[in-house]
C-alpha cells in the first residue's frame, strides 16, 4: 500500500514540504532503516537513545531515496535536489503515519501488554491466527514506539490481522501506542513486579498497563486473567465494555472445571501431560509450565473472537523464540534458555518448570534489575526458594553492592554469589554431570545468553 504525495502532505502538513522539485512522487514504504531502505521508500530520520538515522542520510540518498522527513535542525544534511519535510520531531511523524495506514487498512487489530508473558502470547496467537491467512506481527521485542510503529507501517494489504505487542517504561507510554493503533482487541496477561523500580507501586503498573483501554475500539474486547484482583479493580475504572476473563483449573482441581460462559474461558491443565482442555478439545502443548498454559489460553481466547475452528485434538507445536521457553541440548547437559529478562513472578514460574524435569537441577541467575527500592525484598524471597527447593547448586551474578547487601541478611552452601559473568559457566560446568538440567535466567541487562556457547 502506497502513500501518494497528497497523502504524506496531509498528514505532515503541506507547509513542512521543503525543495518542492517533483510533485508526482509516489511511496511504496516508510523506511527507517537505511540499510534496507529501497528506492520507492520514504526515508524517515529517527533520533533514538542509540543512534540517528540523520547520520545516515546520505547512505539512503545513494541507495536511491527520493525524499526524506527530517528533524528541523538537520535541514542542511539535505541536498539541494532533494524534497523533504522538516518536522519538530520525527518519532512524533512516524506515529501519525502508522495511525494513517492503520485507519486504511481497515484490519482488526490485537494489543497484547502486561508484566510477563506477551511475547509468547503474541507469538502463540500469530501462529494460530494464520489459518485465517497472512498475519503481520511485532518482531522480536518491538514493543516501543518505534517497534509498534514500524509494525504497522510494515503491514500490507495481504494482511488478515495485526498483532503488536506493547511495552512500557513509565506511565502514558502505552496510552500513546494505543492512540497511533486503536486496537480492536487488548490483552493483560498480568501485573507484576517488572518496572516497579520505575513505577514505585503495583497500582502504578496496573494503571500504566491499562492504558491500553484508552483508545481501544468502545465496540472491543478486553481479555484478562480472572484472578488478577489488582488488574481486574483498576480496569473497571477506566473502561465500561466488554471483558473476558480466562482462567486454569489443575487436573488435580478438576471438580472446580466447567466448560466457558459468555465472559469467562476456563482450561483445565494437566502439568504432567503437558496438556489443555478448553471447550471440551484436548490441546498437547510444546512448552512446559503452567504460566505458558495461561499464555496458549490468551491466545485461545483472542482466536474465538475470530470463529476459528479446532480440530478434537490438536498438537500445538509452538517453536519457542530465542531466550524464552527454549530447550538447548548440550554434551553433557540440557539448558532451559530464558534469558531475555527476568522478575519474580517470571523467576519462580521458570524455577517450577525446571523442577518438572527428572534429575539433578542447575541454575545460573542475574539479579533483577527493574527492581528499585524493593530489590532486596524480591531477591532474598527468590534466594530462600532457591534453597528450598531442588535445586542443586545455583550461580548468582550480581553487582559487588547487590552481593554485599543479600549476604548480610543470607547465606546458604548450595548459592555462589559472583559478579562477573566470565565465570559462571566453569563453575556450572565443574558441577554438572550427564543428563543434569540448567535453566539460565536473568535480567536483560546481564546478556546471559552469552553464557550457553559455554555450557558443556
Amino acid at each position: 500500500m502506497s502513500f501518494s504525495l497528497v497523502e504524506i502532505n496531509n498528514i505532515i502538513g503541506f507547509e513542512n514540504w521543503k525543495n518542492q522539485i517533483n510533485k508526482k512522487l509516489i511511496f511504496k514504504n516508510i523506511s527507517i532503516d537505511s540499510r534496507n531502505v529501497l528506492p520507492q521508500d520514504l526515508f524517515l530520520a529517527i533520533k533514538g537513545n542509540n543512534f540517528d538515522g540523520h547520520n545516515f542520510i546520505d547512505d539512503a540518498l545513494k541507495k536511491g531515496v527520493k525524499a526524506l522527513i527530517i528533524n528541523k535542525e538537520n535541514e542542511n544534511l539535505v541536498p539541494d535536489n532533494i524534497p523533504y519535510w522538516v518536522v519538530s520531531d520525527t518519532k512524533e511523524a512516524l506515529q501519525r503515519l502508522a495511525l494513517y495506514k492503520r485507519k486504511k487498512l481497515n484490519i482488526p487489530v490485537v494489543a497484547i501488554t502486561g508484566s510477563v508473558g506477551k511475547t509468547t502470547t503474541k507469538e502463540i496467537t500469530g501462529e494460530i491466527m494464520k489459518s485465517i491467512g497472512k498475519v503481520k506481527i511485532s518482531a522480536k521485542n518491538n514493543n516501543n514506539e518505534i517497534g509498534v510503529a514500524t509494525t504497522i507501517l510494515e503491514s500490507t494489504v495481504e494482511d488478515k490481522i495485526l498483532i503488536l505487542e506493547m511495552g512500557m517504561r513509565g506511565l502514558g507510554q502505552i496510552e500513546n501506542l494505543s492512540k497511533f493503533s486503536e486496537p480492536d482487541i487488548a490483552v493483560i496477561t498480568n501485573i507484576g513486579t517488572s518496572h516497579i523500580g520505575l513505577l514505585g507501586s503495583k497500582d502504578k503498573i496496573a494503571e500504566a498497563k491499562c492504558e491500553i483501554v484508552k483508545y481501544l475500539n468502545p465496540n472491543g474486547l478486553v481479555i484478562i486473567p480472572s484472578n488478577d484482583k489488582l488488574l481486574i479493580k483498576t480496569l473497571k475504572n477506566i473502561w465500561k465494555g466488554r471483558i473476558l476473563k480466562i482462567n486454569i483449573i489443575k487436573l488435580e482441581e478438576k471438580e472446580n472445571y466447567n466448560n466457558h460462559t459468555k465472559d469467562l474461558i476456563l482450561g483445565l491443565y494437566d502439568d504432567k501431560k503437558n496438556s489443555i482442555v478448553v471447550d471440551d478439545k484436548l490441546f498437547q502443548i510444546s512448552f512446559k509450565g503452567i504460566h505458558n498454559a495461561y499464555n496458549f489460553l490468551f491466545a485461545y481466547a483472542i482466536s474465538q473472537q475470530f470463529s476459528i475452528k479446532f480440530k478434537t485434538f490438536n498438537f500445538f507445536n509452538f517453536k519457542s523464540i530465542c531466550g524464552r521457553n527454549r530447550i538447548i541440548k548440550r554434551n553433557k547437559v540440557t539448558v532451559l534458555d530464558e534469558t531475555y529478562n527476568a522478575s519474580p513472578e517470571s523467576v519462580r514460574a521458570c524455577i517450577d518448570v525446571l523442577l518438572e524435569y527428572p534429575g539433578n537441577h542447575f541454575l545460573i541467575l542475574g539479579s533483577m534489575k527493574e527492581l528499585g527500592v524493593m530489590s532486596t525484598k524480591y531477591h532474598l524471597e527468590i534466594l530462600d526458594l532457591i534453597n528450598e527447593v531442588d535445586i542443586k547448586y545455583c550461580v548468582f551474578l550480581c553487582d559487588l553492592d547487590e552481593e554485599k547487601i543479600l549476604k548480610e541478611k543470607f547465606s546458604s552452601r548450595k548459592i555462589i554469589f559472583k559478579n562477573n559473568k566470565s565465570e559462571v559457566a566453569k563453575l556450572i560446568n565443574d558441577r554438572t554431570s550427564k543428563d543434569d538440567f540448567v535453566l539460565i535466567k536473568g535480567s536483560r541487562y546481564w546478556e546471559l545468553e552469552e553464557v550457553i556457547s559455554l555450557i558443556h
